[in-house]
């Protein structure tokens, strides 16, 4: 689990008007929430930030104003859907040793039995319990020789030490799917029973 420093500034200026002017200085706003505590409204660096994020349940350890420290995990990340970029971010609050609800991603490893079947990811990411300060970047599941109506459950996935599903252990994670049979062109019978009768 990485755990990514990112100084901060509190913004006191709220609205459409101020979060482009946040915005046009490269600068991200956020809230940062939880414990009881007050939302507290912030201005984020864009591109540490940005890079933070590419780590899925990233720990950031914020520097609020040079006077506080405090531990948080993204829980929404909003995106311009069609530049890609930061416009929100929310963040909450954790602390060391606390148990927290997160989805981690589900990667797969292998290769399927031979038939040209396909994997459907029916849970892209695993919802589990994990403390704050050791979130598992992801699972590793591997579908070796797996054959068409084979499925993967929840409770199937080797968890690493200290994380719990939060999902019914019943639940379809992944699942092989049979190739679809290639249809025969419109006509082609037509053809040949005109061709069988001359």
């Amino acid at each position: 689990m990485s755990e990514v420093k990112i100084s901060a500034a509190t913004r006191t200026e709220f609205g459409k008007g101020a979060a482009r002017r946040i915005r046009r200085e490269n600068n991200v706003p956020g809230v940062l929430y939880g414990h009881g505590s007050d939302p507290l409204h912030l201005t984020l660096p864009g591109h540490e930030l940005l890079l933070a994020l590419r780590t899925p349940n990233v720990l950031i350890a914020l520097d609020i104003d040079g006077k506080s420290n405090e531990l948080a995990i993204p829980k929404a990340v909003q995106r311009d859907p069609l530049k890609g970029f930061l416009e929100h971010v929310d963040l909450q609050l954790v602390q060391r040793g606390e148990k927290v609800q997160v989805e981690i991603p589900v990667q797969t490893e292998g290769e399927l039995a031979p038939g040209g079947n396909l994997l459907e990811h029916v849970l892209p990411a695993l919802p589990v319990e994990a403390e704050a300060t050791h979130i598992p970047e992801g699972v590793t599941v591997s579908v070796e020789g797996l054959e068409a109506g084979a499925s993967v459950l929840a409770k199937d996935i080797t968890l690493p030490k200290g994380v719990t599903l939060t999902v019914e252990e019943d639940a379809v994670v992944l699942q092989v799917l049979a190739a679809q049979a290639e249809e025969a062109p419109e006509g082609a019978e037509g053809e040949g029973e005109e061709a069988a009768e001359a």
